[in-house]
This record gives C-alpha cells, structure tokens and sequence, in this order.
C-alpha cells in the first residue's frame, strides 16, 4: 500500500498521521473544556446564581406548573 504511494510515501503518512493527531488533541481539549464549563456552572448554581435564559423563561411561565397542566388536561 505505502508502495504504491510513489517517492512521497513518508510525507503523505507523516501528514496523515499530524492531522489525525490535531484533531484528535482538539477533540480531547473540547471535552476537558466542557466538563470544566460544566462544573463551574454547577458551582455558581449552588451559590444561587441563575442563567439570565433560567430567569426568562421564570418571568414568561404561567403561575402553574406544567404537572398542574397535565393533570387538568386528562
């Protein structure tokens, strides 16, 4: 197969090889991100902080709870 590729077999696996590298490294730092986005905002939600979208849709909602209209419903 490596053969077949002609003179320039090395540099076309090597740049294969640094670009699968690259993304892989990228993928891996956006889940490592994620994961500490995600506990920071758990910690400002135990301290009583909301999200401004959280406190939106609290000022749109109804007085009842959407169980209440449920159970009106059927």
């Amino acid at each position: 197969m490596i053969a077949s590729l002609g003179p320039y077999a090395g540099f076309i696996v090597l740049s294969y090889g640094a670009a699968a590298l690259a993304a892989f490294g990228l993928t891996f730092w956006v889940v490592l991100d994620h994961r500490r986005l995600r506990h920071t905002l758990r910690t400002l939600e135990a301290q009583g902080l909301t999200r401004r979208s959280a406190r939106a849709a609290a000022r749109l909602a109804p007085e009842t709870s959407l169980d209440a209209k449920l159970e009106t419903q059927a």
